[in-house]
C-alpha cells in the first residue's frame, strides 16, 4: 500500500460560479484507523450538485466546507485497515464522508458495508446509492403517486431525475422529462418518459403546455428558478411539489431568489410543497435497496454513468456537473477495483 494519501482541499470559497482554483491539490500520509474507525482507499468518488452549497458560507442543512479541509464528498472503495470488529479488511464500503482524497478515515456512523452482489461498486454512489434512494423515497413518500398521475420532472436525465421517470412509469403514471439538448432528451425517451422538453429552446411554457393538457399532479424539482416558475403555472387541483434541489441558485448564494409568488396559486390548488434530504430516509436505506436492486435484476432500471479518471480531475469533475456539462451520474475513478 502507498504511504501518500493525495487530497483536494478547499483553498477559498468561490464568488459565483467556481474555478479549478476555487481547490489546492495536497499530499499527506496515509492515516491510521483510530478506536472503531476504518481506513478505507477509494475506488470511485462521487461528484453531485449539492457540493456548491458545501463551500458557500450561508446556513444549509449541513456545516460548510472551511479553507483548508478537504472537500467534503462521497466515495466507495476498499477497507484496507480497521480497528472495527464489523468491517474487516477488504470489505467495500460506502461513505458520504469520504472527501476528495484517496485514503478515508471512517466512523461506523455513516459508512455502510456494500453488498456487491446487489450491482457493480459504483452504484453505491448512483442508483443503488443516495441519488438512487433519493428518487425512491422522494417520490413515493414526498410524491405520493397515484395511477394515471402526470409526473414533471426536472434535470430528469440526471443522477436522480433518470430514477424518478422510470419509478413513475412503474407506478403507472405519465412521466415529462425536462432537461437541456437533444441528446439528454433522447435518453429520456429511452427511459419511458413520455415527452421530453428541451428548457434551452426558449419555449419552454409552450412545450409544458402541450406536455401536460391536463395538467401536472407531481413536479419533481432539481433546478428551482425559471423552470420552477412555469411547472408551478400547471399544477392542478392538490398537486404534490418534491423540492429535491434547486441547483439553477447555487452559484447565486446570499442572493434573493427573485421569480414569481405562487402563494395564491398554492392556496387556490391546495397543492403541497415539501423539501426532501436524504438524510431523514436513512435508517430506511435497506427497504430501499432491496426494492431498486430488485428492479435492476428484473431489466426495469437503467442508469447511466458519466465518469472521468483520476483524482486529478475532481475539480473538473463538479465544474462539469454545475455547468451542465455532465450527462448522468458524475463519478470520478480513482484506482482499481478489487
Amino acid at each position: 500500500m502507498t504511504t501518500i494519501n493525495r487530497q483536494w482541499r478547499l483553498r477559498a470559497r468561490p464568488v459565483g460560479m467556481p474555478t479549478a482554483e476555487t481547490w489546492e491539490f495536497a499530499e499527506t500520509p496515509v492515516p491510521a484507523p483510530g478506536d472503531g474507525q476504518v481506513v478505507a482507499r477509494a475506488c470511485w468518488l462521487s461528484v453531485d450538485p449539492y457540493m456548491r452549497g458545501r463551500i458557500s458560507a450561508g446556513p444549509s442543512y449541513a456545516r460548510p466546507v472551511e479553507p483548508g479541509e478537504v472537500m467534503q464528498g462521497g466515495g466507495v472503495g476498499v477497507v484496507v485497515a480497521s480497528r472495527n470488529p464489523a468491517l474487516k479488511r477488504g470489505d467495500i464500503v460506502e461513505s458520504m464522508a469520504w472527501g476528495w482524497q484517496d485514503y478515508a478515515t471512517l466512523d461506523p456512523r455513516g459508512t455502510r458495508k456494500v453488498d456487491p452482489a446487489l450491482g457493480p461498486m459504483r452504484h453505491a454512489l448512483g442508483l443503488l446509492g443516495m441519488p438512487g434512494l433519493t428518487a425512491y423515497f422522494a417520490f413515493l413518500d414526498v410524491g405520493a403517486p397515484r395511477v394515471g398521475d402526470v409526473v414533471v420532472v426536472s434535470s430528469a436525465s440526471g443522477a436522480v431525475g433518470q430514477v424518478v421517470g422510470q419509478i413513475a412509469n412503474l407506478m403507472g403514471c405519465r412521466a415529462i422529462a425536462i432537461a437541456g439538448g437533444a441528446e439528454k432528451l433522447a435518453w429520456c425517451r429511452e427511459l419511458g418518459y413520455d415527452a421530453a422538453i428541451d428548457y434551452k429552446a426558449g419555449t419552454l411554457r409552450e412545450q409544458l403546455a402541450a406536455a401536460t393538457p391536463a395538467g401536472v399532479d407531481v413536479y419533481f424539482d432539481n433546478t428551482a428558478g425559471p423552470i420552477f416558475d412555469a411547472v408551478m403555472e400547471r399544477i392542478n387541483l392538490r398537486a404534490r411539489i418534491v423540492q429535491c434541489g434547486t441547483i439553477d441558485t447555487y452559484n447565486r448564494p446570499g442572493q434573493p431568489d427573485v421569480g414569481l409568488r405562487h402563494h395564491r396559486h398554492m392556496l387556490v390548488k391546495r397543492a403541497r410543497w415539501q423539501g426532501f434530504l436524504f438524510t431523514d430516509y436513512v435508517h430506511r436505506t435497506d427497504e430501499g435497496l432491496e426494492r431498486l436492486s430488485a428492479w435492476l435484476r428484473e431489466g426495469r432500471l437503467r442508469y447511466r454513468e458519466d465518469i472521468v479518471d483520476g483524482i486529478e480531475r475532481m475539480p473538473e469533475a463538479l465544474l462539469r456537473v454545475l455547468s451542465g456539462a455532465n450527462f448522468g451520474k458524475q463519478l470520478v475513478r480513482v484506482s482499481p477495483e478489487p
